[in-house]
């Protein structure tokens, strides 16, 4: 079925609207007079494109048509959904509406973004074709997946399961409310960290920056994995909230805090409890662990805060090279907790995970560093064997050493062996291309570069040729 969506306001939001709508394939017809309106989501939806078919490992639908109205009219008839999304004005919301209600169909959804007004407030006391519901996403819409979905108590039956049912239809994960209120959950749980924010800084007791760096490297992260009471929940340990109830206040220059009741403690633990469906908390403390591993690494990967850190940690601790005269040492660590799968073991992919890093350390070590990379030449991988030959698991600590097989022309010819102690885990060997990066051509690397390969594959010519090399998929050992 072809659904069509009418987005009425292209600011941050609306267009992000616009964009999760149609990258989800839906016909999305947008209206907003603002002469860069058309802009606005056009870059919505570039940005859309890059980031949001990669978070997901099934193909999303054919992309919907976008277009650009100039009449309301023409946006909202015939629309399965209307999802308005203009300045917090309650009397423009209320105006718009009456006009909408005048063109659209009586079975359609109409929702607002709005943070700040019931569907009741917004709805008003005006005669209506059909109801008000408050959508209110997170930003960026295309991308993060909640929202937060209320209806007016005089709603029809079932409108509030049809609109989670097609938010859903497009990734969406609707969170029901239990009543109309301003602001919603996330609404003010993030005014209420805004204002203590706002607060500190006032005091001169922190600047901006410091307000995000300690967010970003400590309970942000916690709390993208638990949420605020499940972080607290595991700070407790066995516990669990009672320590965190005892300190209600002492934390916070906020004044209307509720009591510290008996009633509170209890309404905390039946709802904590019922929350972790009585999983023991030493489980649950693995799986955070295993959870921030994965986070904060894939930070590392972006170079954000946390993952920043960890990178300039590393890289002033990489074990040196060694000698050229024996294969050189590539890498020495273990085996993250998020690189295991359904097998208890180190993933396949993580092998060739390691062996890249391998790769990526040799290239520095002949001075393929990121000054050269950035200068416009590298080496590109162009075959790949990896044979597996023990289990490794999370925890488990090894190392790479890297032989230079051949080097010549454009052509380096490596040769990995990924060892736990004296076991050999894996081996790895992989041919790999000199490029210009502005030809995408193979060409000779600079004149540093080959004189350091030149070194070590003469030294490396008089080692053993090593065990498995030119070895082809499916060849009997031996």
């Amino acid at each position: 079925m072809n659904h069509v969506a009418a987005i009425l306001g292209a600011g941050v939001i609306g267009a992000g609207w616009a964009a999760r709508f149609a990258l989800m394939g839906w016909q999305v017809r947008v209206f907003d007079p603002d002469p860069v309106a058309a802009e606005r989501v056009g870059t919505a939806l570039e940005n859309a494109r890059r980031a949001l078919p990669g978070l997901h490992d099934s193909p999303l639908p054919p992309e919907g048509a976008v277009a650009i109205t100039d009449r309301i009219s023409r946006a909202v008839q015939g629309a399965d959904w209307i999802q308005e999304s203009v300045p917090e004005r309650l009397e423009l919301k209320r105006t718009l509406y009456q006009k909408v209600q005048e063109h659209c169909a009586r079975d359609v959804i109409l929702a607002s973004s709005s943070a700040g007004f019931t569907p009741s407030a917004l709805q008003g006391p005006g005669a209506r074709r059909c109801p008000v519901l408050v959508a209110r996403p997170a930003d960026p819409v295309y991308l993060l997946p909640l929202v937060e979905l209320a209806a007016a108590p005089d709603a029809p039956p079932g409108t509030l399961a049809r609109a989670r049912d097609l938010l859903a239809g497009i990734g969406m994960a609707p969170l029901l409310l239990r009543a109309g209120t301003e602001g919603q959950i996330a609404g003010r749980l993030t005014g209420a960290l805004w204002r203590e924010a706002l607060w500190l800084v006032q005091d001169g007791i922190a600047t901006t920056a410091e307000i995000d760096r300690a967010i970003r490297l400590g309970p942000g992260l916690s709390w993208a994995q638990a949420g605020p009471f499940g972080a607290r929940l595991l700070a407790g340990g066995e516990e669990g909230l009672a320590p965190a109830l005892a300190r209600l206040g002492a934390e916070t220059r906020l004044a209307d805090l509720p009591e510290a009741s008996e009633a509170l403690a209890r309404t905390l633990a039946e709802q904590s409890d019922a929350a972790t469906g009585g999983v023991p908390v030493a489980d649950l403390l693995r799986a955070r662990d295993t959870d921030l591993v994965a986070l904060l690494r894939a930070l590392r990967g972006t170079g954000a805060e946390a993952g920043a850190h960890l990178a300039g940690f590393d890289a002033a601790r990489h074990p040196p090279p060694g000698d050229d005269a024996r294969p050189l040492l590539t890498q020495d660590r273990a085996v993250p907790l998020d690189w295991t799968d359904y097998n208890g073991h180190m993933n396949e992919a993580r092998y060739l995970h390691a062996f890249g890093d391998a790769t990526d350390r040799f290239m520095e070590v002949i001075g393929c560093d990121a000054d050269y990379i950035a200068a416009g030449a590298s080496f590109f991988t162009v075959e790949t064997h990896i044979r597996h030959l023990a289990e490794l698991h999370a925890g488990a600590r090894f190392r790479v050493e890297t032989t230079l097989l051949e080097a010549g022309g454009a052509k380096m010819h490596l040769f990995h062996r990924m060892l736990a102690g004296e076991t050999l885990a894996a081996t790895g060997e992989h041919l790999l291309l000199h490029v210009s990066l502005a030809t995408r051509r193979s060409t000779p690397p600079g004149p540093g570069i080959a004189r350091r390969l030149a070194g070590i594959a003469g030294a490396h010519a008089a080692l053993p040729r090593p065990d498995g090399a030119g070895r082809a998929v499916g060849q009997r050992p031996g």
